[in-house]
Parts: C-alpha cells; sequence; structure tokens
C-alpha cells in the first residue's frame, strides 16, 4: 500500500502547545511568512517533537531539515505542502544526550528562511512550573500610602480654596502637596 503522505506527519487537529505540540503559522504576516514559537521548544529524550503547522493563507509548500540534528533524531528533511494545517512528529531517540539542535524551515523555494531551536532536556532536568495567583484586589499592608495621604490633603484644601476663593494660598497649597506626593512614589519606586 502506497501512503501519499510520507510517514512522518500526522493530520490531527487535537494537538496544539498545552498538549506537547507548538504552534509554527505560515503565511500570517505576508505572503511565504514563517512565525516560529516565541516560547522555548523543548523535547524530551523518548518522546516526539510535535509541531503543528498552520497556514493563514494561500497553500504553501514548505521544506523542514535539521543538518545538526543526528545525535538526537533520524529526522534529516521532509517537504511539506500545506492547505490548512499539518502535524509533523519529529522522534527524538531515548539514548541521547541533552543538549540542542536546530530545524530549518524553508518557504517560497528557499526565499523565507526560520530557524527553529530545539533543545532537548530530560524530564528529570526540567523545572515543574508554579502557577501563581494573583487576589483580585490589593491586600492592605497596614499604613496608608503617602501618595493617598497626600491626595486627601490636596483635595481638602483645594475643596477649601473653591469656598474661599480669596484665599489663593489653599489653592497653592493643594498643588504643592500633590507634587510632592507625586514625586516621593515616583523616586521611592526607582
Amino acid at each position: 500500500m502506497n501512503l501519499p503522505l510520507p510517514v512522518t506527519m500526522l493530520l490531527s487537529a487535537g494537538v496544539g502547545p498545552g498538549e506537547g505540540g507548538y504552534e509554527i503559522l505560515l503565511n500570517r504576516t505576508g505572503i511565504n511568512s514563517i512565525d516560529i514559537p516565541r516560547e522555548k521548544v523543548l523535547a524530551e529524550p523518548g518522546s516526539g517533537l510535535i509541531l503543528k503547522f498552520l497556514n493563514r493563507g494561500a497553500p504553501i509548500h514548505i521544506t523542514i531539515t535539521s543538518a545538526n540534528a543526528g545525535t538526537f533524531t533520524d529526522f534529516f528533511h521532509e517537504n511539506m505542502y500545506i492547505v490548512d494545517e499539518a502535524v509533523l512528529s519529529i522522534p527524538i531517540r531515548k539514548d541521547c544526550r541533552e543538549g540542542s539542535f536546530v530545524l530549518e524551515i524553508l518557504a517560497g523555494l528557499g526565499a523565507v528562511k526560520a530557524a527553529l531551536p530545539v533543545t532537548i532536556v530530560s524530564a528529570q532536568h526540567q523545572r515543574p512550573r508554579v502557577h501563581e495567583e494573583y487576589p483580585l484586589q490589593p491586600v492592605a499592608h497596614g499604613r496608608p500610602h503617602l501618595l493617598m495621604i497626600a491626595m486627601g490633603i490636596g483635595l481638602i484644601l483645594y475643596c477649601a480654596w473653591l469656598y474661599y476663593p480669596d484665599v489663593m494660598f489653599l489653592n497653592l497649597t493643594a498643588f504643592i502637596v500633590l507634587i510632592v506626593g507625586v514625586l516621593y512614589t515616583w523616586y521611592r519606586l526607582r
């Protein structure tokens, strides 16, 4: 039986970055453009590196090569014609050491080239991800902030000036108190 697609290419729509794959966007910013993931591409020995190609324009022909990946994988070269989306699974050897290699992705008959660095890290050396939850509201820590105190004093002085417009000292003092509070906060945070 002759398969029309290479064995390493799996057509699947359910693989994403959260499930062990990385998305590569094609034709998103222009003709033959290749947008690689911003996060670091990691793979474990004995697993597969899953790359999901999403085409946002006209059908495109791409070539994926890995010239320096011989110690990590048997993958060397793949030609793909992508209409909408396709998934490429690159098997990583079980007995490989930690290190890195580069996948080169070519589009437009080699006119556009993107380099995707892949790092091989064993599971025992990967740090567990800690998901921090931030409170929805700020937590009070005791004393009121000096800027809030300055704003309160400035508001009281400005309201007093509105009732007594002849006393310009109140308006000037309100302005100076607000500026001092802002400058104090600005230089304290630096």
